[in-house]
């Protein structure tokens, strides 16, 4: 004769330890909104967001010299352009 194994149940929780455990706690990087028009992009990812081009494209231009194998835009979130930084001949 074989021991057949039983199945175990679990009791359900009290109403105010359920709703705790059950809502997980906000990342606070999802769902972050961005505000400005232009946005940084390194690599494809966003790194900031600004209300002018001429801001975002200094960022940029910060990140590249110091990194230049990197790819990096500025992404303008109303015309839908992505326009690449690059390094000049002489710098």
């Amino acid at each position: 004769m074989a021991i057949r194994a039983t199945a175990k149940t679990k009791r359900a929780a009290e109403p105010q330890e359920a709703a705790q455990e059950s809502a997980p706690e906000p990342s606070p990087h999802r769902g972050r909104p961005e505000m400005g028009q232009f946005r940084l992009q390194v690599d494809r990812q966003t790194k900031g967001s600004y209300e002018t081009y001429e801001a975002a494209e200094k960022a940029g231009l910060i990140i590249k010299k110091g990194h230049p194998i990197l790819y990096v835009t500025v992404y303008d979130a109303i015309e839908g352009v992505n326009k690449v930084i690059e390094l000049s001949a002489g710098g």
